[in-house]
């Protein structure tokens, strides 16, 4: 994984952080809590501090502007065989 993609998300992490006043891995287990695709979320803790922080991602919710922020800096390139399989259900969606 390249270093600027991984840079990119980071900073829109920090970004959302500094306008909600939460902590980068509240809103980065926030976030993953908000996505359809994920059913449950299962996080590990050194101490009770951390599970406190940890606790501390759910009861509030991202905007939508903010989700956003956060899909379009962590989007990659589909692998092989689903970018083709995406390409072709959008030709025959157009037939």
């Amino acid at each position: 994984m390249p270093d600027d993609y991984l840079y990119g998300v980071v900073d829109a992490l920090d970004e959302i952080a500094k306008q909600t006043g939460k902590s980068v891995p509240q809103i980065a287990l926030n976030w993953l809590l908000q996505r359809p695709t994920v059913a449950t979320l299962i996080v590990g803790a050194r101490n009770e501090e951390q599970l406190r922080e940890n606790l501390g991602a759910t009861g509030w919710t991202l905007t939508k502007e903010q989700i956003a922020l956060l899909d379009k800096a962590s989007t990659t390139s589909l692998a092989y065989p689903y970018w083709h399989q995406r390409g072709l259900r959008a030709q025959s969606a157009a037939v």
